[in-house]
């Protein structure tokens, strides 16, 4: 029986020794920023991001790889009767599902194409999931259905800290930033279906920090969770007292990192997501 092989893309917040350790395949997405293009997390760290986003005179703009780059690993992948499972960020957004799948649709390997409904950490505990099923040598069956099951006990919250992205993409006037900024107003969002959705505006981090980790406790009452993670575009007035939170509720295996640049394009400087899930 053949091995399958387990194909990402850039947002799931794995990281290099994870990649190593399951042999995960990573196809990045891609940047276009004040004229040049970069591919995300590959010769453009987080961190390099962010600095250049604050100078950038437009919206940096992201692009999901192309069907023929996806194409030709599955064919690498598969050229020994390998399957492939592909496991993608939210269909919701990003083309990224829809790249792999009309790949899929092309290649000469046998590939299984996922849509996570998250990003981040939320699309990571899936993808690792797979990863461990796989090099414990479970059938494709047995790994889906896992991930159905981690899908659904899976929440997270993003929280937007300056509205300014949103503005210079378009999506809400200048006015209501302003207004939002005055009032110190923090969106709060989940990814419920595969796409954000407002649950709830709150006025100060101290506030973010209380509501989301109550719904964290609400949701894993009575549950044991598997794994949580904190990613931030330098949001750390939120993600350093909520991690401390969770710590101290009796999780302590959270992961803790900066949103991929593909990500942080979407919720601009200061945000925070908060992944996590239960048994």
């Amino acid at each position: 029986m053949g091995q399958i092989k387990i194909v990402s893309d850039s947002t799931g917040g794995i990281t290099k020794e994870e990649i190593e350790k399951y042999n995960i395949h990573i196809v990045p997405l891609t940047i276009h920023i004040d004229g040049e293009t970069f591919e995300d997390n590959v010769d453009l760290s987080p961190e390099e991001f962010l600095v250049k986003m604050a100078t950038s005179k437009e919206l940096p703009k992201s692009s999901q790889p192309a069907v023929g780059v996806f194409e030709e690993l599955f064919n690498e992948l598969g050229k020994d009767g390998d399957e492939v499972l592909v496991i993608t960020m939210t269909g919701g957004m990003s083309g990224t599902v829809k790249s792999a799948e009309s790949a899929a649709s092309i290649s000469d390997a046998k590939v299984t194409v996922v849509d996570s409904r998250f990003t981040s950490f939320g699309l990571g505990f899936q993808v690792l999931e797979a990863a461990k099923m796989a090099q414990a040598n479970k059938s494709m069956d047995e790994i889906l259905a896992r991930l159905d099951h981690v899908r659904a006990n899976t929440h997270l919250y993003v929280i937007i800290d300056t509205l300014e992205n949103m503005v210079k993409g378009g999506r809400i006037g200048k006015g209501k930033s302003l207004m939002s900024s005055i009032l110190n107003i923090k969106p709060v969002a989940n990814l419920e279906g595969g796409e954000y959705n407002l649950v709830a505006k709150v006025r100060s981090y101290k506030a973010v920090v209380k509501y989301v980790y109550n719904q964290y406790l609400e949701d894993t009452a009575g549950k044991k969770v598997i794994g949580a993670g904190i990613q931030h575009a330098d949001g750390m007035k939120m993600a350093e007292p909520l991690a401390e939170l969770i710590k101290q509720s009796g999780f302590n295996d959270l992961k803790f990192g900066f949103t991929s640049p593909i990500i942080s394009t979407h919720t601009g400087p200061g945000a925070i997501g908060f992944s996590y899930y239960t048994e």
